[in-house]
């Protein structure tokens, strides 16, 4: 039926409405092309394409020591302004794409990577390692900055600040204070890089004392864990507060919570002992007390046990030959995970 329309001269689209048939399908059965295997012939350049040469010739006007580091508009511009016109912009950009030239073509400067803070504490008082955080203030918009400066080795609070801001004076002399109250100089501080931590009073306070100065790396708050998980466990208590109403209601959360910190909290991190336990030496006389209990409990009901009970390690010097666990949090180690953690 089509071909008897198409001999009376009907169009191919008028035949192909009659017959209900695709012109598709009609132009495929007029030319049948076989199944094709392998890959695709190369495609014919159009006849204004630039020749193997004329590409070449391009692409040594973009490497040419003149143009090496420039952008390739930059490039089509300045030639151009010379009275040379090779091709469009984007026709440079195809032939330095075929060349594996169209990526950054500036030379670029190589910085070394950051050096992974690596500290070590064998006691209390040795590293302390301190933050700032905000606290919501009653309007939006108004924060308060709490500052809290912890030791690394017994995860006690040795110092703590709440103020309307963030100020490097106010650091300087709330770093003092904590130094001058606990009767110590701590052989590192370890901070991350923000504003009043790097600032010069704060440098130069901690130079003139003696004590060595520790930043973490930019855009890397895994480099200050023992910081950041006080504060996460300072608002997740239940009655942390959505808002403070004022500055005195802020001071007075703080100073309930860190006293509860300190001598009541019992750390995961250092064997379930409070800080202030591990910080004043009490931690070891505390466990044996723990072993007589658990003992007792296994004399009394040993059934209830699959092997003898143990009361969790105190926190022991990196190093030492017991056993690792949770419970050596004293070290600062970067070299292999990138991580500062408690091995």
């Amino acid at each position: 039926m089509f071909g008897e329309l198409r001999g009376a001269d009907i169009s191919v689209q008028r035949a192909c409405a009659l017959t209900g048939t695709s012109r598709a399908t009609c132009y495929r059965r007029a030319k049948p092309v076989g199944p094709r295997h392998g890959p695709w012939l190369p495609r014919t350049p159009p006849p204004q394409a630039l020749s193997p040469a004329e590409r070449g010739r391009v692409l040594a006007v973009l490497n040419s020591p003149v143009y090496a580091d420039l952008a390739i508009p930059q490039v089509w511009a300045r030639e151009l302004d010379a009275g040379r016109y090779h091709c469009s912009i984007s026709t440079m950009y195809r032939i330095a794409r075929a060349a594996g030239q169209s990526r950054e073509r500036r030379r670029l400067a190589a910085h070394p990577p950051r050096v992974r803070p690596e500290l070590v504490a064998t006691g209390p008082g040795q590293v302390w390692s301190w933050d700032i955080t905000a606290l919501k203030g009653p309007v939006t918009g108004l924060w308060y900055r709490c500052y809290v400066v912890i030791d690394i080795y017994s995860r006690y609070v040795v110092g703590w600040l709440v103020a309307a801001g963030e100020n490097a004076v106010v650091a300087r002399d709330f770093l003092a204070d904590a130094i001058s109250r606990n009767g110590i100089e701590p052989h590192t501080i370890h901070a991350d890089r923000g504003g009043a931590m790097v600032s010069k009073p704060v440098s130069q306070m901690l130079v003139d004392l003696g004590v060595l100065r520790s930043h973490s790396r930019p855009r890397t708050s895994n480099d200050n864990p023992y910081s950041e998980a006080q504060f996460k466990t300072m608002k997740y208590v239940p009655d942390f507060p959505e808002k403070f109403g004022s500055l005195a209601d802020a001071k007075a959360f703080c100073d309930g919570f860190f006293t509860a910190y300190n001598h009541e909290h019992r750390h995961s991190g250092i064997g379930w002992h409070t800080p202030a336990s591990v910080h004043y030496g009490t931690a070891e006389q505390i466990r044996e007390q723990r072993q007589h209990t658990l003992d007792a409990a296994h004399a009394a009901h040993p059934d209830r046990f699959n092997r003898r009970p143990r009361a969790p390690n105190c926190p022991t010097t990196p190093g030492s030959t017991s056993q690792p666990s949770r419970n050596q949090p004293s070290q600062f180690d970067l070299t292999t995970t990138g991580q500062l953690f408690a091995p």
